[in-house]
């Protein structure tokens, strides 16, 4: 038995965030705080920031907006201490011994407005444990290992013991889960795909982190179907043709000088993808000064979401997005009007606009608004359409792929015109509002049955479309590998099925030609949901019932489920079955993420983290457990 003051299940940033809080409230002179930190990956940086991954994997987030340091903006009651950010480490750190050679390069590669790879984020982040630890504060035992189970010593004030896939155990007076985005395990249909592929001598694979699939299974020259165009899609088309040796050069276009022309390697696939949209995620704009302005919300303003949160129980189709919808169509024609001003009808004005707007009960009747103010369709905007723009309807294969190709162009002028296109704005408008949603979720101003059925089973993912995209060159790469016949688009609301020996791919717009292959790849990303995790430790904790599952209150019907723990709203103790709290298990992060919104996210200098803040509550609390009991354990 190996006994510690804390165990934190999980390695990457939230485990992080805690060593450093502990180190920044203990007193010089205690004896340090004894902590074990284990990860199945890499403990320090943990499964998504492994620091083996391929370069090709970036962050979607600029090299200036990620810390694990807390400043004066978050709310907690742990001092602040400074420390650098991301951009800071790589310019000024001195290269510890450990340094992969490879990060001198990235490093002096990255700009503020830079996306880095996935891999130096997870070397910033794993020097930054062995800071806190050069503190003396904290003693760190990095584990490598799975965590299988949890148990109680004695009373309620006993130890924990978490015992791992090997065999062994971890004790501490204290265990904090921070798993961060668990993985989830097969589906029936996946079972069935998998069993199917290797039957019929087929390549399939399956859902997951990029970083942990094998690539160099999928053929080359020869249909292979994607299904999902979200943030992994981009990092498996760069794995695919970049990483087989293919490069992406200027294509000498004097009009667009940002469009790119991609030179094949040779080993490359020819990828046909498609999703329930059929279109990617939408690429962020490059901005002159590399970041984007703030947009202000001119109808759905932060009084308007004042009073929306003061009423319980609202619908949020009903009560909440048909003036986020008037939202978006004012952030899509105050651009037209302040840059674009040809583009909309004679006589056009802002008040009478804005009044049309305001009047506007419905959809249907924002998008008439807007179309009323255009005077050219192809500035129209659909509000009921802003996650599908083509419109309903089969069309033939060919009028599909000239479709697709005029669109990802006007996404690649859109991004090199950040602040005078529409589109952008709208963007921007999204971002501005996603956040205020989830506070409206969190203060009870949304029925339960809506939060799941609107937030969770929709509006979430249409943010994640609109405002959450990759870096802006991605676009430009998506258009090159489109003429270069690398890549094609199947069509929106794309199934694949296993038919007579090979995988076929359907789509609402090409249902008349289906495509055969012997390989198909799923990039769909995981939602950290608890309920289908492939995490042996939160799964047996809900099987035996030392956790139960957090639910959405509803005063119509049974209260849905969030996927994810319950815990207590002031400790984020870990709540078993019966409601009973465990004072000496908290759970940060992804799996609470219900009770802790925001947590998922990445924490940003000059901004409110919810992440940083959760980490500086367990740290008190795991330092409140050691300065009463100090001889428990031990040593």
């Amino acid at each position: 038995m190996r006994a510690y003051d804390v165990v934190v299940v999980g390695g990457g940033p939230r485990a992080v965030s805690v060593v450093e809080r502990l180190a920044a409230r203990h007193p010089d002179g205690a004896p340090p705080v004894r902590v074990a930190v284990l990860d199945r990956v890499e403990a320090g940086a943990g499964a998504t920031w492994r620091t083996d991954q391929s370069p090709l994997l970036l962050n979607n987030t600029y090299s200036a907006h990620t810390t694990i340091y807390p400043d004066a903006s978050t709310p907690m009651t742990g001092p602040v201490t400074p420390g650098p950010d991301l951009l800071t480490w790589a310019r000024e750190s001195t290269p510890p011994p450990d340094r992969p050679a490879w990060v001198a390069a990235e490093a002096a590669a990255l700009r503020p407005w830079s996306y880095p790879s996935r891999r130096i984020q997870g070397v910033y982040y794993r020097e930054q444990l062995a800071r806190a630890e050069a503190t003396g504060r904290v003693r760190v035992t990095r584990v490598l290992g799975t965590a299988t189970g949890l148990e109680r010593t004695g009373d309620a004030d006993g130890a924990r013991t978490v015992r791992l896939a090997d065999g062994g155990t971890l004790t501490g007076r204290f265990v904090i889960l921070a798993q961060g985005m668990v993985q989830a395990r097969r589906s029936a249909r996946e079972r069935a795909l998998v069993a199917a592929a290797e039957r019929d001598g087929l390549v399939y694979i399956e859902p997951g982190m990029p970083a942990e699939r094998d690539w160099d299974r999928v053929p080359a020259g020869e249909n292979v179907l994607v299904t999902g165009l979200g943030a992994n899609f981009f990092d498996v088309v760069a794995l695919l043709t970049e990483g087989r040796g293919g490069h992406f050069e200027p294509a000498g276009d004097p009009e667009r000088p940002a469009r790119l022309r991609y030179v094949p390697g040779g080993r490359e696939p020819h990828l046909v993808a498609g999703s329930r949209r059929g279109l990617p995620y939408r690429s962020k704009a490059a901005y002159p000064q590399g970041f984007p302005p703030r947009y202000e919300p001119r109808l759905a303003t932060r009084e308007w979401f004042e009073r929306i949160a003061a009423v319980p129980g609202q619908d949020f189709r009903r009560d909440v997005w048909p003036q986020l919808a008037r939202e978006f169509a004012w952030a899509h024609l105050s651009t037209l009007l302040a840059h674009r001003p040809r583009a909309l009808a004679a006589g056009a004005a802002e008040a009478d606009l804005l009044a049309a707007l305001r009047a506007a009960p419905d959809d249907a009747a924002v998008d008439a608004v807007v179309a009323g103010a255009v005077a050219d369709e192809r500035w129209a905007l659909s509000v009921t359409r802003l996650d599908r723009p083509r419109g309903a309807g089969p069309v033939d294969p060919g009028t599909w792929r000239r479709w697709v190709r005029e669109h990802v162009e006007d996404e690649l002028d859109a991004m090199h015109a950040p602040l005078t296109h529409p589109r952008n704005t709208v963007n921007r408008a999204m971002a501005a509002v996603r956040g205020p949603v989830r506070r409206l979720v969190t203060r009870g101003a949304l029925d339960g049955r809506s939060v799941a059925r609107d937030i969770d089973g929709w509006f979430t993912a249409l943010g994640l479309a609109l405002a959450s995209g990759p870096p802006p060159h991605r676009t430009a790469q998506v258009l090159a590998l489109i003429d270069a016949g690398v890549l094609d688009l199947l069509g929106e609301d794309s199934t694949v099925t296993h038919e007579d020996g090979a995988f076929t791919g359907r789509s609402a717009v090409r249902r008349d030609a289906p495509v055969r292959a012997r390989a198909f790849v799923e990039t769909r990303m995981s939602k950290g949901i608890v309920t289908d995790t492939d995490d042996p430790l939160l799964e047996g904790l809900l099987r035996t019932g030392r956790a139960r599952l957090h639910h959405w209150p509803s005063d119509h019907g049974p209260p849905p489920t969030s996927g994810t723990l319950d815990v207590t709203p002031d400790g984020f103790h870990l709540l078993d079955a019966a409601g009973g709290a465990d004072e000496r298990v908290v759970v940060l992060g992804i799996p609470a993420e219900a009770v802790q919104p925001g947590s998922a996210i990445g924490a940003t200098p000059g901004t409110p983290s919810p992440l940083l803040a959760g980490a500086d509550r367990a740290a008190a609390q795991v330092l409140a457990v050691v300065e009463r009991t100090p001889e428990e354990l031990p040593s």
